[in-house]
């Protein structure tokens, strides 16, 4: 490991962060964007200037970050706010994964893809990016009734997701004449497992932390907690995403001595963040935008549609006013690790087909991510100004 290579870089990478930060400041921009595209610059589609050293942390920094997002996003879920919000958010996560997945599957068989595969990357397309819907919000202290339920339906839409694509890969082995059900044991496992790590280590520390300094964790504390629970998800193979924003939910809920149980997670999150997104951009391989044509097209436009008019019918049967139904889709088109995590199991399971499902899913997460946090910027600026 070269230590000097490793400083200097991360040295760069925060003050790339502070520019993206002030220039999201003064122009309005999503910091995300801003960060994703910084990285788009300096990595492998760019000038690759980032370090095979730094490189090599993306996995570090990015269960460290999304853990972060997770346990904020379940501190969000609340008895009140379910109290408020519950129908409204289920009834659009559910409804937003339901209708992106039947639209994104049945327009991709119509255009020519094999049956099979396209229930794979409907499956695919179910997936979001939490920590992008979260810091636009966050960045621009947003708030409000249309903001909770963002959050809240940010919180558990993963969850939805990863079931919903576990039971398309089981009806497209299904289609391709080998079905195994064994896929639905896996998910359950996953979901199930993670669920109970959230659990197990959320009720000590509702009790626990807070103790040493009264009204919130101090943070170590708080840092204690987060990589326990990443380490802990990590090592069982589950969702380090449901088993944080689990914890989360029950120490938010519990944790009567708290005043804000993860506000130390808020001052502490940006500079993890900063290395995830740079990171994550420069991972990322824009040229194989080129190389989506027709099918690249059609899958972009049908998930954006899918989430619009998911989000429109879900805010519809919750009762959300009219003026925000049409808006709970554009919140929510970031889209990054998790889709390629899921294509990743879709390639192996279809090898034949590894190529378009790989290059398919990379190259529009580049570009969900790019506009997803600018579209998230205008949902809630839109419905802001609609009082």
């Amino acid at each position: 490991m070269d230590l000097p290579v490793i400083f200097t870089a991360l040295g760069a990478l925060f003050l790339v962060g502070l520019l993206a930060d002030e220039v999201g400041r003064r122009t309005r921009l999503p910091r995300v964007t801003l960060l994703l595209a910084c990285g788009l610059a300096v990595g492998k589609s760019g000038f690759d200037l980032i370090p095979p050293e730094m490189q090599a942390l993306y996995d570090l920094l990015s269960a460290i970050a999304l853990t972060m997002i997770a346990f904020l996003l379940g501190s969000s879920l609340t008895r009140d706010n379910l109290v408020r919000h519950g129908r409204a958010i289920l009834s659009v996560s559910a409804l937003i994964v339901v209708v992106t997945l039947t639209l994104v599957s049945g327009g991709l068989w119509l255009a020519g893809v094999p049956g099979p595969v396209a229930l794979l990357l409907g499956g695919i397309a179910t997936a979001t990016d939490p920590a992008a819907s979260r810091d636009v919000i966050h960045q621009i202290g947003a708030s409000g009734d249309f903001v909770e339920m963002v959050k809240g339906v940010v919180a558990i839409d993963d969850a939805w997701g990863l079931m919903a694509f576990s039971i398309a890969a089981v009806f497209a082995q299904g289609l391709a004449g080998q079905m195994d059900l064994s896929m639905f044991g896996t998910a359950g496992r996953e979901i199930g497992g993670a669920l109970g790590l959230g659990i197990a280590l959320g009720l000590p520390a509702a009790y626990l932390t807070g103790r040493i300094s009264r009204g919130e964790p101090l943070q170590s504390e708080a840092l204690g907690v987060v990589f326990l629970t990443a380490g802990l998800a990590k090592w069982a193979e589950v969702s380090f995403l449901l088993a944080g924003m689990t914890a989360g939910l029950i120490i938010a809920n519990l944790a009567r001595h708290h005043d804000r149980a993860f506000h130390e997670i808020e001052h502490i999150q940006w500079p993890f963040m900063i290395l995830f997104f740079v990171l994550a951009g420069a991972s990322l391989d824009a040229t194989t935008l080129a190389d989506l044509g027709l099918v690249g097209g059609a899958f972009f436009v049908l998930r954006m549609l899918g989430r619009i008019i998911g989000g429109w019918i879900g805010g519809a049967v919750a009762g959300a006013p009219p003026a925000q139904r049409p808006w709970f889709g554009v919140a929510l088109l970031p889209q990054a690790g998790v889709a390629v995590g899921m294509a990743l199991v879709a390639a192996q399971e279809f090898p034949d087909s590894r190529d378009l499902i790989l290059t398919l899913t990379i190259g529009t997460t580049v570009a969900f991510e790019l506009i997803g946090p600018p579209a998230t910027l205008l949902a809630v600026r839109r419905v802001q100004a609609r009082g």
